[in-house]
């Protein structure tokens, strides 16, 4: 191990996941007193302790970010919602992406790596990241 902190230089980890799942986290984190971001690296270090993952077990790569194929997921919103017009349609692929992209920034913002600034025009890297 060499002693330029390459080791311990923290990155972002991105992922999506049902939003019955997520809700689960959030009140197990809230339970512990946790942050989403330390829940979830804490539960997947103490995962990787114990399970072993089958390559051929994983979903399909050509998941939206709600974890669904694109495809399914438009079948599902006409099916469940009849004719739907283009923005409408847009806007039911991407229900809960605000609320994630709140959360992401939030997160980012508590790990300093990102900052508001409205003389920049907005969110901006921090620190060592600018």
């Amino acid at each position: 191990m060499g002693s330029d902190g390459a080791e311990t230089e923290r990155v972002a980890v991105k992922t999506y996941v049902p939003a019955y799942q997520k809700a689960e986290w959030e009140a197990h984190a809230t339970d512990l007193d946790m942050s989403q971001s330390e829940f979830v690296r804490t539960m997947v270090q103490a995962g990787r302790r114990g399970f072993s993952i089958n390559p051929e077990e994983m979903e399909d790569s050509d998941a939206d970010p709600g974890g669904q194929p694109l495809e399914d997921r438009v079948l599902d919103i006409l099916r469940d919602r009849g004719p739907q017009a283009w923005d409408d349609l847009r806007a039911a692929v991407t229900e809960g992406i605000e609320d994630r992209l709140d959360e992401v920034l939030t997160d980012l913002q508590d790990q300093n790596e990102i900052r508001y600034s409205g003389r920049d025009g907005g969110y901006t890297l921090a620190g060592e990241n600018a």
